[in-house]
């Protein structure tokens, strides 16, 4: 076999081989990372149009309209809308006006019935079985069916509210047109480099006719071992050394450009994931303590915490006589105007805003940041947004809306506090009978008439730390439902007139007395709080239950504790 024949036989192998691995890894690296692209787009927008539903019919809920088919074909028609609003793909995403709108968003009843629609969808009988046949497995992810004779790869949910499968879809060759894209380019360029290097072969190995021994043998080396490390050793200045100087060369770049790829795209996988995570951890938030405390540790974010916090329930008292005297979007607004003061207030304290439950608020101090004075701030923010609320109610009576009147309860105890949740969906929230408390005592304001109530534990807390700014009324000792140790409850409130500071501090008096199976001298004390207040519905209620007591006393182990039969 003549020599130039050998070179291109020796030479050519060591030079396809690395490029069509390089090209093929290239090419599967590549449109890995675009088909899990294309699949988490639709999986993202199937997501965020579910809820957008879930939005829309808890909207429906809260305000008492679900199940009205007006209201309900209403908020059928959001979604649809929201549906259209999302697609991407032709005019409506953004391409030239000329481009076909390929994607399409439609929803289907229980008998394969297209309910819902971006744009127009038609399925023959073998596609509707198909379909139903697909949805009933209930797989969450990536599905391929024919709709409208044509292949498309779907994602779909179910929701029970309107009873739809609402189905996210793009046809097959548009969603995958890039990875087409991708072979056809990776082929043409092996094919073209393939025959580059064949024809500087044939070049090169024209000039190698005289007998190239060493030369030879060093390559038959690197075949015969099959290791890309061996090189050519270059003993002339010639055509023989620079054809060796070329391929080692060229065996070279061929493995650092393999090692630049893999490295690349393990940094891009690696700065994608840690992006992704960033995002769906902080999008939950809005607390800038909450934000910067974590910011550096994501992880630390997932951890469960035991803590001393204080908790505000605030709710507004027969709200359900509002919603029914006002129209939905003025009960909307004016619940939009007396949050957004309310929610300042807690916020310009220090306060967390936990949640909203129906027209109640939630909110808690001491975490994530603990403050020295979070007790005292959390029962000034109750106080702040009683006061807010004449402000609040003014604007309402000018515009000939009903009033809103409010029952706060803070109490002070140990919580569970950290994310808890779903993968897909999480709250920073606390749990706990701390909680349940705070709840039951913002319930107990309507039975005593007063406006706000704190636990004992706040009280507490608070003689502590000093004197607080504000004034404190010891109303009773109670046994909430579902439990048997009592907790004394008491009134607060700041601005006391000369007459009410020397009220509460005679019925204060009077509890001590009480408490103390006093009862002939506590129903003094109520006495004189009543002539002082004569219409102050605690003073009342207690000189009753003195005077009862004195007639007929209560047994040996009587503590004080009214059980209370509802919240």
């Amino acid at each position: 076999m003549r020599i130039r024949a050998k070179i291109i036989l020796t030479a050519l192998p060591l030079i396809i081989t690395p490029l069509l691995l390089s090209g093929v890894a290239s090419y599967f690296s590549a449109a890995n990372g675009i088909s899990c692209g294309a699949e988490r787009f639709l999986g993202y927008k199937s997501a965020e149009l579910q809820r957008y539903a879930e939005s829309q019919w808890a909207l429906l809920v809260e305000n008492n309209y679900a199940g009205k088919a007006d209201m309900d074909a209403a908020a059928q028609k959001a979604v649809e809308l929201y549906a259209q609003s999302i697609i991407t793909s032709g005019a409506s995403g953004g391409e030239p006006a000329d481009m076909p709108v390929t994607e399409k968003i439609f929803a289907v009843d229980a008998s394969g019935a297209v309910v819902m629609e971006t744009s127009t969808v038609s399925l023959s009988g073998n596609e509707r079985d198909n379909l139903l046949r697909q949805l009933e497995e209930e797989n969450s992810g990536i599905m391929t069916a024919t709709i409208g004779g044509a292949e498309r790869v779907f994602r779909a949910f179910y929701f029970p509210p309107f009873r739809w499968h609402v189905i996210t879809s793009e046809e097959k060759a548009v969603l995958y047109h890039d990875i087409n894209r991708i072979k056809s380019q990776t082929i043409l360029i092996i094919a073209a480099s393939s025959v580059l290097a064949v024809a500087l072969l044939i070049l090169l190995s024209s000039m190698l006719t005289r007998p190239l021994s060493k030369l030879t043998h060093t390559m038959n080396a690197i075949i015969t071992k099959g290791d890309m490390s061996g090189r050519v050793s270059v003993e002339y200045r010639d055509e023989t050394g620079n054809l060796a100087g070329t391929f080692n060369m060229m065996i070279t770049g061929l493995e650092n450009a393999y090692h630049e790829i893999k490295r690349h795209a393990f940094e891009a996988v690696l700065a994608q994931k840690k992006e992704q995570r960033i995002r769906q951890i902080f999008q939950k938030y809005v607390p800038k303590d909450l934000i910067d405390k974590f910011f550096a540790s994501p992880e630390s974010m997932l951890v469960g915490d035991n803590r001393d916090l204080s908790i505000l329930f605030s709710d507004i008292r027969g709200f359900t006589t509002i919603s029914e005297a006002m129209r939905p979007d003025e009960l909307v607004h004016s619940l939009n105007r007396y949050f957004s003061g309310q929610v300042d207030i807690i916020m310009n304290r220090s306060g967390i805003v936990d949640k909203y439950i129906g027209d109640a608020i939630m909110a808690f101090w001491g975490a994530p940041v603990k403050h020295e004075d979070d007790i005292t701030q959390s029962v000034l923010s109750g106080l702040d947004m009683i006061d807010a609320l004449n402000g609040f109610n003014a604007k309402q009576r000018e515009l000939g809306k009903p009033e809103f009147h409010i029952g706060i309860g803070v109490n002070y105890g140990t919580v569970t506090v950290g994310n808890i949740g779903s993968e897909r969906k999480m709250d920073y929230t606390v749990i706990g009978d701390t909680v349940n408390l705070a709840s039951r005592l913002e319930g107990l304001t309507k039975m005593y008439h007063a406006d706000m109530l704190v636990s004992e534990s706040v009280y507490n807390a608070l003689r502590e730390q000093g004197d607080p700014p504000f004034h404190t009324r010891l109303l009773d000792t109670v046994a909430v439902k579902g439990k048997t140790k009592g907790v004394k409850i008491f009134a607060v409130k700041r601005g006391l007139t000369e007459k009410e500071v020397r009220a509460w501090a005679i019925h204060n008096q009077g509890m001590r007395l009480y408490y103390n199976r006093s009862f002939a001298e506590a129903a003094v004390q109520f006495r004189q709080t009543l002539a002082l207040l004569p219409k102050d519905f605690n003073a009342t209620a207690l000189l009753e239950r003195a005077e009862n007591y004195r007639r007929n006393p209560p047994p040996l182990d009587w503590d004080g504790v009214e059980v209370m039969k509802s919240k």
